[in-house]
Parts: structure tokens; sequence; C-alpha cells
């Protein structure tokens, strides 16, 4: 028997090909980017206010390697942080003067001292250099140390300078500071020195080249009365100079360079000038963490 042939309303309608997940994206995107195109925003865009400039603040020097020594560390940290508005500015002895940096600036900066602990100039040079220019709003920074950074920084010009990486249990290091009459600031490089005895695990004696006590002298004898008669020295010192020539002239072999541009150092600051961003009222602080602001 020949089976009935069905009447053409009742046959199924062809069944559409399956469209893939990647195709179906594409035109969903595809649509998207149509609609789009005839969107139109209405009413200003607010602009991000800029950032305050950061202005290092240096001591300056009658060495002619100093200047170029910090130059060469805001270029790394320009570089790290590009488009942020860098200028530098000294407390004496080398152009541009802080004075003269500020007199020229408008909106807001923040000071990042390149100085290693809180002295006089931290806590009295630079508000007072602030209080002389009313039109710019600015804040100060923390100074440089004490901060695993530095501590890192101190450890690698050490390394250049020739020191082993794995020292043996007759070596020290003197670690030599400007020196200054303020307490806080002989707190701050004793805490420096802990860093970096923790860092090296070896003992690091603090000294320092001017104001206090031990020189770097009798720190070196210290330490050789202990039985470790190999003396390294590390300075805090951003830039070559009196005080950093004066200590490299006392060490009884190993002295390690300034620490001008090196790659911890300009990291750290940029970590001072965050900060002073993150804690609107400033910051004081002797954290010991590593540095967690991305640069």
């Amino acid at each position: 028997m020949t089976a009935p042939i069905p009447h053409p309303a009742s046959r199924p309608a062809p069944v559409a090909p399956l469209v893939g997940t990647g195709e179906l994206a594409a035109e969903i995107a595809a649509q998207l980017s149509r609609r789009l195109r005839g969107v139109r925003l209405h009413g200003p865009v607010s602009a991000r206010p800029p950032a305050p400039t950061l202005v290092a603040v240096a001591h300056g020097s009658r060495d002619p390697r100093a200047l170029p020594a910090v130059r060469a560390l805001l270029d790394r940290v320009r570089a790290l942080r590009p488009g942020l508005p860098v200028r530098l500015g000294h407390l004496e002895l080398n152009r541009p003067l802080l004075s003269d940096t500020l007199a020229g600036l408008r909106g807001e900066a923040v000071l990042v001292p390149l100085l290693f602990g809180r002295g006089h100039h931290v806590t009295h040079d630079l508000p007072a250099a602030l209080a002389d220019t009313p039109r710019l709003t600015g804040r100060i920074a923390t100074p440089l140390g004490p901060h695993p950074l530095l501590a890192e920084a101190l450890h690698g010009r050490l390394l250049e300078a020739g020191f082993p990486r794995e020292p043996g249990p007759r070596t020290a290091v003197v670690l030599a500071a400007a020196g200054s009459r303020s307490p806080r600031s002989a707190r701050d490089t004793e805490r420096t020195a802990e860093l970096l005895s923790a860092r090296l695990g070896l003992p690091v004696r603090a000294a320092y080249a001017s104001a206090a006590a031990p020189t770097v002298a009798d720190a070196v004898r210290a330490l050789t009365a202990r039985g470790h008669d190999r003396v390294a020295v590390a300075g805090c010192f951003t830039a070559p100079g009196r005080f950093a020539t004066r200590t490299a002239e006392a060490a009884p072999g190993l002295a390690a360079a300034p620490l001008a541009d090196h790659p911890a150092l300009a990291r750290l600051v940029l970590h001072r000038y965050d900060q002073v961003l993150l804690a609107p009222t400033g910051c004081d602080d002797e954290s010991t963490g590593a540095a967690t602001v991305a640069v």
C-alpha cells in the first residue's frame, strides 16, 4: 500500500542551523556597537584633579658630583611614575633653592625630604619654607629613614662595593649618617641600623659624621674589639659630599658609595609621597612594613 502524501500545510517547517557560541557573541557585540554609535553623552565630564607636585628636597653640597647624583635619582622617580610632576629644591649650596622652587609653583605640593631622619631641617626648615609660600598648599612627607626599602638600597650599595653575599661571623657594618643634635634623628638612624642588621644577619652599629656620637672611627674600634675584624661602612647619604667623603676616609676597608639613584631609593621617594596622599593629615610613622603602594 502506498503511504498517503501529507498536505503541505502539515509539513514541519525547516529547522535553522544552530549558531555557535562564538558567532552568537560576535553578533551581540556587533549589535551593541551599532547601537552605541548613536548614543550621545550630555553634560560636562568631570576631569581628575592634577596630582600634587612632588618636590624633592635635597640638602645641597659644594661637591660637583652631588647635583648630578640627585638629578639621576629624580630621573628614576619620573620613570617609575610617568606624568607625575617632580621638582627639585635645595636647602642650601645648590640651585634651585627650595624657596625658588616653591615660589614657582601653584596648587598643591608634597615635599619629600631626601634626608634620613627627623632632624632640624625636616622639623623646622621645611615648615618655615611652606609658611613663606602662602599661595601654595603644601604638605611634608616623612624622611626616607627608617624603612626596609632604605635597608635594601644600603645593602645594594654594599654589594656593589664588594661586600660578600654570604659574609662570615667576623664581618660587621658601620652605618654612617650626617648626624644631628635631635634625639629623634638619632633614633631614626639607630632604627635603620637595626633594619640593615636584620637584612644582613650581622651586627650593624650606627655612627655619625658630625653633631653626634659615636664617630665612624669609634664605631669601627668598638666592633673590632668584639672580634669583628672585617668591618665595612655604609652611608645614609643621597649624594657625594663632605660627610660622605669623611665617612669613606674613616673606613678601614670597604666603603659603600652614596645611594644616589638606587632603584629601591626611588621607590621609597614615591612611597613617602603616596603616604601623604593616603593620610591627608600627614604621616609620621616608623613602620617597618614593605611599601605596598604601586609605583
